[in-house]
């Protein structure tokens, strides 16, 4: 095996919870036919070294980060790069490098063989769950892997490496799974049994039992039937490993995310297999025989309410507090896609106090993995029509004159172009205005490039004016005898004049490394003055926006010196691999307040 890796080849080798794909991590090569046959075009690589002393060749290692690294959990550490010889395309355009030491005998035994860290990547393709045993490996991975170093312990239940980094001098997670889950997380008072499904991406599913909410490794996006397949095999493990049947299964509002069904599907069938027979016949035709009080309830838990939710659970916080949640993608309660939201509340209840000023999506789905239709639909809220016409601005540029009259139309006639508040696709559409990523490969990818990009000696900021919103009609969830009710005014941070003020910069010439501190700054001036306003005394700060070291560092630094009270992630993940502790908050809160 050692040999492979020193001819440039692929080497998959059986770990502790699945399989790694390894090359030599200073052939450029060997990455780039890595990423080709995985396929895995930019998205950084991990990398493993030996020891302590090879890992400080390649990266700037703290005395915490060290402890982190040696530590038991052994997970990824983000650490700022050094020169070295690792190639380029292992982390393309990153200025951290994702390193870890050895977990297992074996791999402390391969490492010795070798003279320099190797990349060291999960096992599966892309978006599939990683693998575990070795027929399957040779059968899923025989294409992308020269050779097979394997062993003879069975694994019994896939677990990928965890990821984490330091932020404002503490460990913070990014990936909870090998070292870290299953363990607990405790919190102020018992739960009843509660099943939490998670969300779409990056899921994980959690359960609580009294006081301790124990939450899966990291499961991965359920958009393919394999990781369709794992999710269900962990939630089985888990009632069997810990011997409980859930009362209520809390899942996302979204009513089409693969979660939501299996939970409806599981208020029948888990709990009584006749009634499950009786729903799959025709329109009920064979009656059931268990009485409806036997079923587990379902719980819809608003995505944003959940990130919220498991901030303030982890943090030992009752509430209220102000939940500033920015992500990319959230089902919103008013059945529009929220992303850049303020929320004040607690597990039993939010109200929506502010959030972004909305723009369109061009093409729904699309926009996620082309930032330049966002760019579009930012200018389009400036310029009207008239924004197919900015031909000087780089994303214009890089559409066809047919792809500009489909485009326009969907914005003009608000056709295919659903309606969001999210706060990550701000960031992707300001990285396209600034020519950074007109398409991106993997999620997120558009605003760490706007994050790296930034000169942190500027400090003066855009501006985000609050204005007020009128009402707007919204479902009930709470009450399903209305259908709607109306939905007091919220806050709306209007970032119209600071998209005028970058535009006006980029024409100027002006460097983008500033025009991307100055819109940074903007946002977290705009998260303390909408602080300020709505008085609350307690922020929690949650959603993938703040894996952003500039804006999360920055916001907390700004709000502390104003007076107020920071609750940032630790246990948990700020993503969406935090949902399923806040939904488990959400549903017991709730179950409370009705029985009480």
């Amino acid at each position: 095996a050692a040999d492979a890796i020193k001819a440039g080849k692929i080497v998959a080798v059986k770990g502790l919870g699945g399989f790694h794909l390894m090359v030599d991590a200073r052939n450029a090569e060997a990455v780039a036919t890595l990423r080709r046959r995985k396929p895995r075009r930019d998205k950084p690589l991990a990398v493993m070294a030996r020891n302590m002393a090879q890992a400080r060749q390649v990266c700037k290692i703290s005395p915490k980060a060290e402890d982190l690294l040696t530590s038991p959990a052994a997970p990824i550490v983000l650490l700022p790069k050094k020169q070295s010889n690792i190639a380029e395309n292992v982390a393309p355009g990153n200025p951290d490098l994702g390193i870890m030491l050895p977990c297992t005998p074996l791999h402390h035994l391969l490492l010795q063989e070798l003279d320099g860290p190797i990349v060291a990547t999960s096992g599966n393709l892309s978006d599939e769950p990683i693998c575990t045993d070795e027929n399957d490996a040779i059968q899923r991975l025989g294409h992308i892997a020269d050779s097979f170093l394997i062993h003879n312990r069975p694994i019994q239940r896939h677990v990928d490496d965890s990821v984490a980094w330091l932020l404002l001098k503490e460990t913070r997670l990014l990936r909870r799974a090998r070292g870290y889950a299953p363990l607990p997380v405790t919190l102020l008072q018992k739960m009843p049994v509660i099943l939490a499904v998670g969300a779409h991406l990056k899921n994980t599913v959690a359960l609580s039992v009294d006081k301790q909410v124990f939450i899966s490794q990291h499961i991965g996006d359920l958009e393919s039937a394999e990781a369709m397949a794992a999710f269900k095999r962990v939630i089985a493990d888990f009632l069997r490993l810990y011997e409980a049947s859930p009362v209520a299964i809390a899942h996302d509002m979204h009513p089409d995310y693969f979660s939501t069904h299996w939970a409806k599907e599981q208020q029948v069938s888990r709990a009584c297999p006749e009634l499950a027979e009786g729903w799959a016949g025709e329109q009920g035709r064979k009656k059931p025989t268990c009485p409806p009080a036997h079923l587990p309830t379902c719980i819809a838990v608003q995505h944003h309410h959940a990130h919220l939710a498991a901030c303030l659970a982890e943090n030992g916080e009752d509430g209220p507090a102000l939940g500033v949640v920015w992500d990319g993608t959230g089902y919103g309660s008013d059945g529009v896609i929220w992303g850049g939201e303020f929320l004040l509340g607690d597990a039993a209840n939010f109200e929506r106090v502010a959030h972004l000023r909305s723009f369109r999506l061009p093409g729904g789905d699309a926009a996620v993995k082309e930032p330049r239709r966002v760019a579009l639909a930012l200018l389009w809220e400036l310029y009207g029509e008239a924004a197919l016409a900015q031909d000087d601005l780089t994303p214009i540029q890089s559409f066809t004159s047919t792809e500009k009259r489909l485009l326009g139309q969907m914005l003009k006639k608000q056709f295919n172009a659903p309606l969001t508040t999210s706060a990550g696709r701000l960031f992707d559409g300001v990285a396209a205005l600034l020519s950074l990523h007109q398409q991106v490969s993997f999620e997120g990818q558009a605003a760490m490039a706007l994050e790296y990009l930034a000169d942190k000696r500027v400090t003066d900021a855009y501006q985000l004016p609050l204005t007020k919103a009128e009402g707007r009609r919204m479902k009930d969830e709470e009450n399903k005898h209305s259908s709607f009710i109306l939905h007091p005014s919220a806050l709306i941070l209007d970032w119209l004049p600071m998209l005028d003020a970058l535009l006006q910069d980029l024409r100027a010439g002006v460097d983008a490394a500033v025009i991307s501190a100055r819109f940074h700054n903007g946002l977290v001036e705009a998260i303390v003055s909408t602080a300020e306003l709505i008085g609350e005394t307690k922020v929690a700060l949650s959603g993938g926006c703040f894996q952003n070291r500039f804006l999360t560092e920055g916001a907390t630094q700004r709000l502390r010196q104003t007076g107020f009270k920071v609750l940032l992630h630790r246990q948990v993940p700020p993503n969406d691999g935090g949902i399923s502790l806040g939904q488990i908050a959400v549903a017991a809160a709730k179950m409370r307040k009705k029985s009480s």
